[in-house]
């Protein structure tokens, strides 16, 4: 062999390696918070054992903006400069995150809306579960549950929504107050929780305590932390028997109070179900195919999917038996007799 020969085959080589990297896409995964456990524990996980099956040499960045805009503005800009082709986003902020959309496609880069939609500047998708169902789904099962137990016409609730900066939420909002209007009990009053936060949302509740006492017959919570919130003040305020309590998201802790009987319900949305549809939709861009959609949300195609309401009823059928949490890392020490008591075992 000669060495000319021994260099073209080299110089082949090299060629190869690069043509292979450079079919080896980059795709990001940008969530909004760390107020809530799911990112970490299912959103993120779930996400990337999709990705592994779908597209096994794809290099996934995950990163989380901690409810800090500037922050997730600079992850953002970062995986850009990283070689990101698809950004599935999760904003902190719905509007600002209009200008990350057209920084992204400027560059060619698409991206995903994820959760929670970006209303101002279109994505190339949006996935998520339908969040004005999940408003109007909680907030109906809480005012059939005040009436089958007998609680008058003209009785109060409080309404606690969820993050003023998140469109997700308020499409949530805007569910509970299409079931709330139509209801025959009235709104005694109504918080926008800064960054979902549950301490906010439980000091606000502690405040609504004080100033309504026995008035409130009902709380629908947005989701489960803020649902956290509004009980732990009940409890601590020393009211007995708790009014029931709405949440969103099916987090354990939400399902040990619901066990417990201190929260009426929640929603079953196995964030799993959202990340794999998102990973779906990411390697259908990357392969410059259309994905499709179910719906149109704010001018975006989009998928979403529906949930079901929990309570002590079904929570069994609906958490347990179908696999979606296990009974060990609910039915602790403290809620064993409980979940023997529905079955959860």
């Amino acid at each position: 062999m000669t060495k000319t020969t021994s260099l073209s085959m080299a110089s082949a080589l090299v060629a190869a390696m690069f043509a292979t990297a450079a079919t080896a896409e980059t795709v990001a995964f940008l969530m909004p918070d760390q107020a809530s456990t799911r990112y970490e524990e299912h959103d993120w996980p779930g996400f990337k054992a999709a990705m592994a099956d779908l597209c096994a040499d794809c290099t996934l960045i995950y990163q989380n903006g901690n409810a800090d805009v500037a922050l997730q503005q600079q992850q953002f800009n970062s995986v850009i400069a990283q070689g990101a082709s698809v950004i599935v986003l999760d904003p902190v902020d719905s509007a600002a995150a209009a200008a990350m959309v057209e920084i992204a496609h400027a560059q060619g880069v698409k991206v995903i809306a994820y959760d929670r939609p970006i209303p101002d500047s279109p994505a190339d998708f949006y996935v998520s579960f339908d969040n004005e169902g999940i408003g109007y789904a909680i907030a109906q099962s809480l005012v059939e549950h005040l009436q089958a137990t007998g609680v008058p016409e003209g009785a109060g609730v409080l309404q606690i929504n969820g993050s003023p900066t998140d469109a997700a939420a308020g499409l949530i909002r805007d569910g509970i107050d299409r079931a709330l209007d139509a209801s025959p009990y009235v709104t005694l009053s109504e918080f926008d929780t800064p960054d979902w936060a549950p301490p906010k949302a439980q000091e606000w509740a502690a405040g609504q305590i004080t100033r309504f006492g026995a008035e409130i017959t009902g709380i629908v919570a947005a989701n489960d932390g803020t649902g956290g919130g509004a009980i732990a003040a009940l409890k601590a305020a020393g009211v007995d028997p708790l009014p029931p309590v709405t949440g969103n998201d099916a987090t354990i802790a939400a399902l040990q109070l619901i066990i417990a009987g201190d929260q009426y319900n929640t929603i079953s949305k196995p964030s799993e179900i959202v990340a794999a549809a998102a990973a779906e939709v990411a390697v259908q861009l990357l392969n410059g195919e259309t994905p499709e959609a179910t719906t149109t949300l704010y001018n975006t195609p989009s998928q979403l999917f529906v949930p079901a309401v929990v309570t002590q009823d079904n929570i069994k059928e609906l958490v347990f038996d179908a696999g979606i949490t296990a009974a060990s890392d609910v039915c602790t020490a403290e809620y064993a007799a409980a979940c023997a008591e529905l079955g959860i075992q």
